[in-house]
């Protein structure tokens, strides 16, 4: 009897295990930063940790980070394509497919990381952002934002007549754009050549993200950097594709997302107690971290405000002057 019992209570716990098992869901994440970047860190890698662990390993992950399994520009293709499960988008490397997404590049509106972040986790999670996430195959879990571009020079560039006819360095056709608009010349030059440019004298300005800065060591090359303003910004969207999404159990789908949301304040404070901090540091090294005055930031506004315009009308009208209206809306909190 005693052995029977042995032997009912081993079957069982083998059933247990393998009915774990059956359901436990092993997803590849793509990742194009690597382990070492504040994003990865502080974001992509704090929510797998986290995802893993509150679901007792029903959900683990295989992370791919580097670009590992695909180029940056690819990422979105790979998790469609089945190649990837998941993935961390830059969304300004997709704007084809999103291009409503592309509103975060705009300049002028948010003034924080996490302005920007709560901003854009609101959007996602319904209205025409998540729509267009949605058709793409793949389903929204979390986003979040650098924190606005700001220009760094050898010069304080404040009101618009400082800037004009300036090489300034850009991001992408908005970044461009709102160069243009403010009278001085956008430049594509890739991240880890801005340095040589600028040293050279190729570039007079460059507009960049401030937690971003110690990493290619523009510090060294520049003598003032602004603080205050908002020249655009960059968002990360991380996604499932949704026919993996759709067939985890509603628990499992709503911890990922309520961690997700989580992990995305959060990653976005830490940025913003990031700059606080290096911006001491470069005060302490003798350089001009300054802020703009308020004639200043509306004149820049002013100046700007056309980019906005014009991204309504490249975008098609209607839905992206309601896109416009609510990131306006929000942004402005």
């Amino acid at each position: 009897m005693t052995i029977a019992k042995n032997l009912f209570a081993t079957l069982a716990s083998v059933a247990a295990l393998c009915a774990t098992t059956a359901h436990a869901e092993t997803l590849s994440l793509g990742d194009f930063q690597s382990t070492s970047h504040i994003v990865s860190v502080e974001g992509t890698s704090k929510w797998m940790a986290a995802v893993e662990e509150a679901t007792d390993g029903a959900i683990t992950f295989n992370h791919f980070p580097s670009q590992q399994a695909a180029k940056a520009k690819a990422q979105l293709d790979a998790v469609k394509s089945g190649i990837l499960d998941a993935a961390l988008l830059g969304a300004s490397y997709h704007a084809e497919t999103m291009p409503l997404n592309s509103v975060i590049g705009l300049p002028g509106y948010y003034g924080s990381a996490v302005t920007g972040t709560i901003a854009l986790q609101e959007m996602l999670a319904e209205g025409p952002l998540r729509d267009e996430v949605l058709a793409a195959g793949v389903t929204p879990i979390f986003g979040f934002t650098l924190p606005p571009y700001q220009v760094l020079a050898k010069k304080r560039l404040g009101a618009t007549s400082d800037w004009n006819a300036l090489d300034v360095r850009t991001s992408g056709a908005t970044q461009a754009m709102t160069a243009r608009d403010l009278g001085a010349v956008g430049i594509s030059i890739p991240g880890p050549e801005v340095y040589t440019a600028v040293e050279r004298g190729r570039l007079d300005a460059v507009l960049f993200p401030l937690a971003s800065v110690p990493g290619y060591k523009l510090n060294e090359v520049v003598s003032h950097i602004s603080t205050n303003g908002s020249f655009g910004g960059y968002s990360f969207i991380m996604v499932v594709r949704s026919e993996v999404f759709d067939t985890l159990d509603a628990d499992v789908q709503k911890t990922m997302v309520t961690l997700g949301s989580e992990v995305a304040t959060h990653v976005a404070q830490v940025q913003d107690d990031i700059v606080l901090s290096l911006i001491d540091e470069w005060k302490a090294e003798g350089i001009d971290t300054y802020s703009f005055t308020e004639a200043e930031l509306d004149e820049l506004r002013t100046s700007m405000s056309p980019v906005s315009t014009d991204w309504v009308t490249r975008m098609g009208g209607e839905n992206a002057q309601e896109v416009l209206e609510i990131y306006s809306t929000l942004t402005a909190q």
